[in-house]
């Protein structure tokens, strides 16, 4: 799915059901999708379970915002989060959400968002109801912004030129330890999908393929299973053709695939 990366995007984060040692990598994802024009932090801060973000709030530039439990079982910071998302929405100011938290209990505030013509952008760790991930335009698990080191003691004592073949090693397959693994569902879901846009000779655009897995399955992630782009992960399964082909005289290119 094509998502402008100027979008003007209000960033509410849910402190009680996200840990906070992911956030930088988390706000440098949604910088992919556009700029966050609001960041507010919603929590009880009177907490003590919740001192270990006074940190990277103060580092981040978050508007934390104190939303005390007054009554015992309820959740208060949930509702203060769906009042301001709508305030936010009738303002006008921005273009889409990036909602972080793991709960269900948002899953009505992103389909309303997006019945408003909102993009909604879920971020939430692997244990994150499906109601909630498949009501996203685009659901992020925070495990997978954890990228691998790529700083080991081994690859020190290496010369540049060694160090420059394993950092393109690694990046042409894997950056991140894979969260999922890819089964025969998947295979399927990729395999239907090139046949729902192929051309007459069995090929599909990968642009248009990676936008069609995303409407299908808003978590479809490569990271989630090892892999930093679509190209590596579908060559894994050996079941795939790919080809590159050059677009005019800028040397652009632009690659298919299809079964074989």
């Amino acid at each position: 799915m094509d998502f402008k990366n100027d979008l003007r995007l209000a960033v509410l984060i849910d402190a009680d059901n996200v840990p906070y040692s992911n956030v930088k990598a988390m706000l440098e994802e949604i910088a992919k999708y556009g700029s966050p024009t609001f960041k507010r932090i919603y929590a009880d801060w009177t907490k003590p379970t919740v001192s270990g973000w006074k940190t990277v709030l103060l580092e981040n530039a978050i508007t934390p915002v104190q939303q005390y439990s007054y009554t015992q079982g309820k959740n208060a910071t949930d509702s203060a989060m769906i009042i301001d998302a709508m305030d936010i929405l009738y303002s006008g100011k921005v273009d889409g959400f990036c909602i972080v938290s793991s709960d269900s209990d948002f899953t009505k505030l992103a389909t309303r968002l997006r019945e408003a013509g909102m993009k909604v952008f879920g971020f939430g760790e692997k244990k994150t109801p499906r109601p909630f991930i498949s009501s996203c335009d685009k659901f992020i698990y925070l495990e997978i912004l954890s990228k691998v080191s790529l700083d080991t003691e081994d690859d020190k004592t290496e010369t540049k030129e060694k160090e420059k073949k394993v950092f393109k090693r690694r990046t042409r397959t894997s950056f991140t330890k894979p969260m999922l693994k890819a089964d025969r569902e998947l295979v399927t879901m990729i395999t239907d999908s090139i046949e729902d846009i192929a051309d007459e000779n069995g090929w599909a655009f990968l642009g248009d393929l990676g936008n069609l897995l995303l409407k299908k399955q808003p978590n479809f992630d490569p990271r989630n299973y090892g892999y930093i782009k679509l190209v590596p992960l579908i060559k894994s399964f050996g079941r795939f053709e790919i080809d590159e082909r050059e677009i005019g005289k800028g040397k652009v290119k632009h690659v298919y695939v299809r079964t074989k």
